[in-house]
């Protein structure tokens, strides 16, 4: 990272699995991370735990899916559980080159068999004075959910967040009816990264012919230098999202 740079990616990583299902390729997933080089990563439907899966695919990692992708590039990492089963669970999680002061997970989710969560941290840039807040969320698929999540969202940043601290909440946001824009902006003065370059969201999903604009990275505080989507090989083979990638200033 540049002194006064920072990259941050945001990807729903299909547990691990390719975008049919058909094959677990978390290594695969792992060595395109390593080349984008970015400082902090937020991931949605990362698997915590899955005792079947664990024993019908032979390389299945011995160690916890954040810590396999963390391991030797982002010493520091959070995750949240949003769907509890029987055979394990998966949730959000943060990987970061930079120390994570805190931590927290808040459920969100009206529903037990759907549960949703934010994953709040708070980080220290070594070039930088004041602290980071970053949120990772994946919101709902029913409409009603979402409104109810796009509340509590508002409510716990304006509650935890200092009005001039720097801020970034970026994930699966499922808002194919354009809801968080006027929600974030409006109230929270945020603003969306790719849009604010482009003039449009970006189309994320499914990732073999992209319409539909579902992952997002807001921000208030910094300046964006550069957003895309991540398509083409190897990423249309590693998930049913593609990833977004954004440049900040700070």
């Amino acid at each position: 990272m540049q002194e006064s740079r920072l990259r941050v990616l945001t990807y729903n990583i299909h547990k691990g699995f390719s975008p049919s299902n058909r094959h677990f390729i978390l290594h695969q997933i792992r060595d395109a991370l390593v080349d984008v080089k970015a400082d902090i990563l937020f991931f949605q439907e990362m698997q915590g735990e899955h005792k079947e899966h664990e024993q019908k695919h032979h390389n299945w990692p011995e160690c916890t899916h954040y810590e396999f992708l963390a391991h030797e590039v982002w010493p520091h990492y959070a995750y949240g559980k949003n769907a509890v089963y029987s055979v394990g669970h998966h949730g959000n999680a943060i990987l970061s080159k930079y120390p994570l002061h805190s931590w927290e997970n808040i459920n969100v989710s009206p529903f037990a068999w759907a549960s949703r969560s934010l994953l709040h941290g708070v980080i220290q840039l070594p070039s930088w004075q004041r602290e980071l807040h970053i949120i990772c969320i994946h919101l709902g698929l029913i409409g009603m959910e979402r409104r109810r999540q796009f509340g509590l969202l508002c409510e716990r940043i304006d509650e935890h967040v200092p009005h001039d601290a720097p801020l970034i909440v970026a994930g699966d946001f499922n808002d194919w009816t354009g809801q968080a824009e006027k929600r974030f902006y409006q109230h929270l003065e945020l603003k969306e990264a790719y849009r604010t370059l482009h003039n449009r969201y970006a189309r994320t999903f499914p990732v073999w012919l992209p319409f539909l604009q579902m992952d997002r990275i807001y921000f208030r505080g910094m300046q964006p230098r550069s957003c895309e989507r991540l398509t083409g090989a190897p990423w249309n083979r590693l998930s049913d999202h593609a990833p977004l990638l954004a440049e900040f200033s700070l």
